[in-house]
């Protein structure tokens, strides 16, 4: 099973940036090395990325699945300061209120039911935590939010909630569209009492529910995970506080360049 990433590169780019894969329970999906691609490290994960030199006005990048399982490494659940993962003390005192004296996985989803009822799905001009050095309690009202807000909202609540968090990037795949995505996606993990369970409030959200449970649902289809962690830096590439590695992005002079219309293809048994 792989999938490939091809795109056009913007003019000027220096270099492209590939994420590195991550193991995780179901699996591992990892970039197939190619001449031109040189490993690099993630400076405050250790996670390794790949950096390729563009040759031409196309980029096609391979990721392959091994089936070979591990658990989430420690450095998903171990937040880096930034201001994606520093939070307000008052949404301690908000998550206090909302969480009360659940614990373990009911802890868990008294947060996720929160933050669902906080936010609508969408993809806003300016977020919540724009011109923030810490992630702000949300406190009343709706706010529009991608996958990205409401995650880093999330994962923000679990932890002034003591519960282990992480955030995952990948993609997904979803089961009416045959193998074909748009672009990257991302969920979170907890690890508590040892044992890791996925969320995914944003596709609970498209879907119109609000009751949240654990487990990579509601909506069907096949999610791949490349990355983790937020406030990401790539000195080799002069790259600090990045928001977080989800696809494959061209780089010009320290700056991030998502790619316009990629194509992407997950090929397994069944399709082609």
């Amino acid at each position: 099973m792989q999938m490939t990433y091809s795109a056009r590169v913007p003019e000027g780019a220096e270099a492209v940036l590939i994420p590195g894969g991550l193991v995780t329970p179901h699996g591992r999906w990892a970039p197939v090395a190619t001449p031109g691609m040189d490993a690099i490290e993630e400076a405050t994960t250790g996670q390794r990325a790949y950096r390729l030199a563009p040759e031409g006005d196309e980029i096609a990048v391979t990721f392959r699945f091994d089936p070979s399982c591990g658990a989430y490494p420690d450095a998903i659940f171990t937040p880096h300061p930034s201001r994606f993962t520093r939070y307000a003390d008052d949404l301690v005192a908000e998550v206090d209120d909302i969480a009360g004296d659940r614990a373990g996985l009911e802890r868990a989803r008294a947060v996720a039911n929160h933050v669902a009822a906080r936010f609508t799905y969408g993809h806003p001009e300016a977020r919540f935590n724009d011109g923030f050095e810490v992630v702000p309690a949300l406190g009343c009202g709706l706010v529009e939010g991608s996958c990205v807000d409401i995650n880093t909202y999330f994962i923000a609540a679990l932890r002034a909630a003591g519960i282990e968090a992480g955030y995952v990037t990948g993609f997904f795949f979803p089961e009416e569209k045959g193998g074909t995505c748009e672009d990257g996606h991302c969920w979170v993990v907890t690890r508590i009492d040892g044992a890791s369970a996925e969320w995914d409030i944003a596709h609970h959200l498209k879907l119109g529910r609000r009751d949240i449970h654990p487990g990579l649902n509601p909506k069907p289809g096949r999610r791949l995970a490349c990355f983790h962690s937020m406030g990401l830096a790539f000195p080799d590439l002069g790259i600090s506080e990045m928001t977080a590695l989800i696809e494959p992005v061209a780089v010009l002079g320290g700056e991030v360049i998502p790619f316009e219309a990629p194509r992407i293809r997950l090929a397994f048994s069944g399709i082609r």
